[in-house]
């Protein structure tokens, strides 16, 4: 077998572009002290708490402070050792084969068992209804425990990306609860949930790696009730910092915070209900796509900050991301007026697009797409709605027609951003159908050889955006706002906020 060290391994074709959010202590109006930050967050943790479960970008940053898995990403794109301190994978390419690290405690004081490992992995390659929590985990035979300490992975093909999927948490086996009692690894653990309110994580004293445990005692997630007071409550002391702070708001606070720039690494675009009328024709959507103009939503809601993507990847990317694609639809009335009339379409018609409140870069963006599609007689209505009511509507019901939000990628992979297309996938909330996608995606999973694999994601990327699956947009700036007495925030190539490296400035 061949031993491999974690440093320097599969450094994901990542750039860095998102800056980590961190906040004071909760309900100071005079400032936090030096063990307590506030964190402003645009919604509550209301799909879940279990790790394994949860579906929302935002629930998701929060909760990677509380979990680890066997291994971890880095700011840079690496894979650290995590649970796990060392693995070696077999010639063939089948096995994976893990060493526990020595001291891992769970939040509650028990340790870290191999029958909890196993436990985690095994139930999210099948949650006991047949549903595969981990689409990558399809993919694994079996799994078993073995003498020293050691945990293996038994795939059915090799898949060079697998390692990737092992951040997935590791959860004890014996808690009851854990949509609603999370308990992890990591620097930070669970306090308390207060709904529409707070989320409260505090320092683990018993974290196995002292050089990486957590700087900052108490981390308190207030959720932003009013986007628009932003600024009025960090200047007041009510919050420390917000993450994907609207313009407006930055440009509103004193020089006693740092504004950080980055891009948020998600896909924002007009995601479009493939299977409603008159959407399941793609002339109509091909329609929208020559409708739009990127650069005047860039400049109208975010100053022109942003990068224009024309598929379901970002610029982080790397060697996957198809710069060309951005140029495939660009704006033209006259060929959008056109493909509606072939479309039987000729005055137009009339749709909804259903947003999310709690983002205002989304509703905006949204406000100018109204704009846009009037000038090819199309009239677009805005539908504003709660996050919950989103995830639960939109997310899981597809009850919608389309609606404005940013997909990120939920491991370093891009098959994470490609996978949601398949036609059988249980998160293809656009009911996106191509029997040559499937086939082009599964071919690229399956391989082995780097250039091929690379060359497969692209010609997926291609499928999506000349079936105009959605009418893609930007990769949206990211601006955030921190105290200046507090320092360490660092960008990750994922939607995450790692509080651990937040620390009190000299």
């Amino acid at each position: 077998m061949k031993q491999k060290s974690f440093k320097g391994l599969l450094k994901v074709f990542v750039v860095f572009a998102l800056t980590i959010a961190l906040c004071g202590c909760a309900g100071d109006k005079e400032g936090s002290d030096s063990s307590s930050i506030i964190v402003g967050i645009p919604q509550d943790l209301e799909d879940s708490l279990d790790p394994h479960k949860v579906a929302a970008a935002g629930t998701k940053e929060v909760l990677f402070n509380i979990f680890e898995g066997l291994v971890k990403p880095s700011s840079n794109g690496e894979f650290l050792p995590a649970v796990a301190k060392s693995y070696e994978v077999s010639e063939d390419g089948l096995s994976y084969t893990f060493e526990l690290r020595d001291g891992v405690k769970f939040h509650d004081g028990n340790a870290v068992t191999l029958e909890d490992v196993k436990y985690s992995i095994d139930r999210c390659a099948d949650d006991g209804s047949g549903n595969c929590l981990v689409p990558a985990y399809a993919n694994i035979k079996d799994t078993q425990i073995m003498d020293g300490g050691k945990f293996v992975i038994n795939l059915v093909e090799p898949d060079t990306e697998f390692l990737a999927y092992m951040t997935t948490a590791i959860i004890p086996k014996n808690n009851a609860t854990p949509d609603t009692t999370p308990i992890g690894t990591g620097p930070y653990k669970f306090v308390s949930r207060s709904p529409q309110e707070n989320f409260i994580i505090e320092k683990f004293a018993d974290y196995y790696d002292e050089e990486k445990a957590a700087h900052i005692n108490t981390v308190t997630f207030k959720i932003i009730g009013n986007m628009d007071t932003i600024a009025v409550e960090l200047e007041s002391g009510a919050m420390d910092m917000v993450a994907r702070i609207p313009t407006a708001q930055a440009d509103q606070l004193s020089d006693k915070f740092d504004i950080l720039e980055g891009t948020m690494n998600l896909v924002q675009a007009l995601y479009i209900n493939n299977s409603v009328a008159p959407f399941d024709d793609v002339r109509v959507r091909q329609a929208l796509c020559y409708a739009l103009d990127v650069e005047e939503i860039k400049s109208i809601v975010s100053d022109g900050k942003g990068e224009e993507i024309g598929s379901s990847m970002f610029p982080s990317f790397g060697k996957y991301y198809d710069e060309t694609l951005k140029d495939v639809y660009n704006t033209n009335i006259d060929k959008a007026k056109e493909l509606l009339a072939e479309a039987g379409y000729p005055d137009g018609f009339s749709f909804d697009i259903t947003v999310p409140s709690n983002y205002t870069q989304h509703v905006d963006t949204a406000q100018v797409l109204v704009e846009q599609f009037k000038k090819i007689n199309v009239k677009a209505n805005i539908k504003l709605i709660e996050w919950d009511s989103w995830l639960s509507d939109v997310y899981s019901a597809r009850n919608y027609t389309t609606t404005v939000v940013g997909v990120d990628a939920s491991s370093l992979t891009a098959s994470a951003l490609l996978q949601r297309f398949k036609s059988d996938a249980s998160n293809n909330f656009i009911n996106f159908s191509s029997k040559e996608y499937d086939e082009t995606f599964l071919k690229a999973r399956s391989t082995t050889d780097d250039d091929e694999k690379t060359k497969l994601y692209k010609e997926c990327q291609k499928i999506l955006t000349n079936e105009a699956a959605n009418v893609y947009i930007q990769d949206l700036p990211e601006f955030v706002a921190l105290n200046k007495k507090f320092t360490g925030y660092e960008f990750y190539p994922m939607y995450i906020q790692d509080m651990s490296k937040i620390r009190l400035a000299d």
